[in-house]
């Protein structure tokens, strides 16, 4: 059988110099590999010598051209393969192309997904490899058949000459290159909008309407370029004017510990406005860690508070969970008590959690945190912040005449110059104001 050549077609833009050819692909390895390398290059057209896999089973064989050229002085290469299994052998990444003879008999169980199942076999084992289908002169259907299920162009055999070949190999891996790209932008945009999502279920906006409190919250993942982390936290306010709110922090930093952290904080949300409070409350959490967890050794600790609608008292409940931090008028700010600690949650079975009644008084701020804000180290040793470094910070913050979401910021911000760089664990605040 003749070297096969296709028929006259428009200049791809990348051959007149009006588009960059791709870059080359590095490394090489056999095409059942290649599934498993999806992401990896395209192989490119930018070097003076195209490579052409031609497979097809002419009795006599295909003759090996190693030096034919296009009118541009351009070599193609050629290797012909009779069979798929030769095919193997022969395909590896500096291979810019592969021409398929249609009428190559389908592998062995494949013959029963129809006429164009080699061609289908073939796009399943060179996922990343550019395909020209080889048709009879005039099977138009055929080829554009074979458009529609995957390759990048079809090719009449009588219509075949060098300059020609080289033209649609170069017009075949470009567009193989082109529609790889648009795929990756399209995944790219799907995960981004998937983070969108999660990231929404993680950092939720709080129920306040009809409170006098005013809420600020700052959240940072401690996995590097993460939009979700293990900690979470939550604030409702029911129809009895209670203002609930919740801090936790799940053991890990990982995907499973984040998707944990937002099934305890939706579970949290739920009983809350269901009525359920204190011991009761975090007991039935416990029971959905355990349900949900994805190892027995994984826990999380949580802090809950009530706040009264009167807002001069509130109910503490600490599972496991660093203290609340109180600033109020007139006072230094200060940690609320924290002798009656509970277990962390999925530690111990039939765990109890005491509430304890805290006085807040008429103005006040109250901050609740994670422990990554405190377990930065300080300076180049092995000091970490701790809840005493942390008191003293925020009260030089306050004094300096910082609230809120600045307040927030500032912490956050000195507890990483301090740490000399990015913390690596989760950090979350939440802070409630009421007048201060």
């Amino acid at each position: 059988m003749p070297v096969p050549v296709p028929r006259q077609r428009a200049i791809p833009a990348v051959e007149s110099g009006q588009a960059p050819a791709a870059a080359p692909a590095q490394g090489g390895g056999p095409l059942k590999e290649e599934a498993n390398r999806t992401e990896a290059a395209t192989p490119s057209t930018g070097g003076t010598t195209l490579t052409l896999l031609l497979i097809e089973d002419d009795p006599a064989g295909s003759p090996v051209l190693p030096e034919l050229q296009d009118a541009s002085g351009t070599s193609i290469r050629v290797r012909t393969a009779r069979n798929l299994t030769e095919a193997e052998r022969l395909l590896t990444d500096d291979v810019h192309c592969i021409l398929l003879d249609l009428a190559l008999p389908a592998p062995g169980g494949k013959a029963a997904e129809g006429e164009l199942a080699v061609l289908k076999h073939v796009l399943e084992l060179a996922p990343r490899h550019a395909v020209l289908a080889l048709t009879a002169s005039g099977d138009t259907e055929r080829g554009t058949e074979a458009v529609r299920v995957g390759a990048q162009d079809y090719l009449f055999r009588d219509e075949l000459d060098g300059r020609l070949l080289s033209r649609a190999i170069r017009y075949a891996v470009e567009r193989k290159r082109s529609l790889t790209t648009e795929r990756k932008l399209a995944e790219g945009r799907l995960r981004a909008q998937e983070n969108r999502r999660l990231e929404r279920g993680l950092l939720p906006t709080p129920l306040l309407e009809g409170s006098s409190l005013r809420f600020a919250a700052r959240y940072r993942p401690g996995r590097s370029r993460a939009l979700l982390g293990g900690d979470f936290y939550d604030t409702v306010r029911t129809p009895d004017g209670t203002v609930h709110a919740m801090i936790g922090d799940v053991c890990g930093h990982g995907p499973d510990e984040a998707a944990l952290g937002v099934e305890l904080r939706i579970a949290w949300r739920a009983l809350t406005l269901a009525g359920l409070s204190g011991d009761e409350l975090l007991g039935t959490l416990q029971e959905v860690l355990e349900h949900e967890r994805s190892d027995e050794e994984i826990f999380a600790t949580l802090c809950t508070v009530d706040i009264a609608p009167d807002g001069r008292r509130a109910g503490l409940c600490l599972a496991g969970h660093p203290a609340p931090l109180i600033a109020r008028a007139g006072r230094p700010a200060d940690l609320l008590p924290y002798d009656n600690n509970g277990p962390a949650l999925g530690l111990l079975k039939g765990a109890r959690w005491p509430r304890m009644q805290v006085k807040l008084g008429a103005a006040w701020s109250l901050m609740l945190y994670t422990d990554g804000l405190i377990e930065g180290r300080v300076g180049s040793g092995g000091e970490r912040l701790g809840q005493e470094g942390m008191v003293e910070m925020v009260r030089r913050q306050l004094a300096s005449g910082l609230t809120g979401e600045a307040l927030l910021r500032a912490a956050v911000n000195e507890v990483r110059q301090l740490n000399g760089g990015e913390l690596t664990d989760d950090v979350a605040v939440v802070l409630l104001d009421r007048g201060v």
